[in-house]
């Protein structure tokens, strides 16, 4: 049985989709734009500032499911630019440490308003 999960604490879906579902023990939290929940705008308009964003709405995602991030086994990144990769690389180490999950990362040609990043993710218990 699959169970949609939802939390005020990231920003709502911008289309016909979840922030998340659970399926099982299996959380996939849908790809995060890095947008402040609170005022619904970017966090910020530099690779760092919008990583750190897109990475907290995937922490509030999985709080709410009750997961962490030592529970993500697999994301995708997201750029607008292969060049903001060592950028990004810097911000997303500090939320994964120990055994790191596994990832695919590259540049696509654009990302749903304007932004530099996107990042989804899939944890298990």
């Amino acid at each position: 049985m699959n169970k949609a999960i939802a939390t005020v604490n990231a920003p709502g879906a911008i289309g016909p989709y979840s922030q998340a579902v659970q399926a099982g023990n299996t959380v996939y939290v849908s790809g995060q734009l890095p947008i402040d929940p609170a005022t619904g705008a970017f966090a910020a308009e530099d690779i760092a500032g919008q990583t750190e964003q897109s990475l907290k709405n995937i922490g509030a995602i999985l709080a709410e499911a009750g997961y962490g991030f030592e529970d993500v086994v697999k994301t995708t990144v997201l750029l607008a630019d292969i060049n903001d990769f060592a950028a990004m690389n810097e911000v997303y180490g500090r939320y994964f440490t120990g055994t790191c999950p596994a990832r695919a990362a590259f540049a696509v040609k654009d990302l749903p308003k304007g932004a530099r990043v996107e990042i989804e993710a899939i944890a298990v218990k």
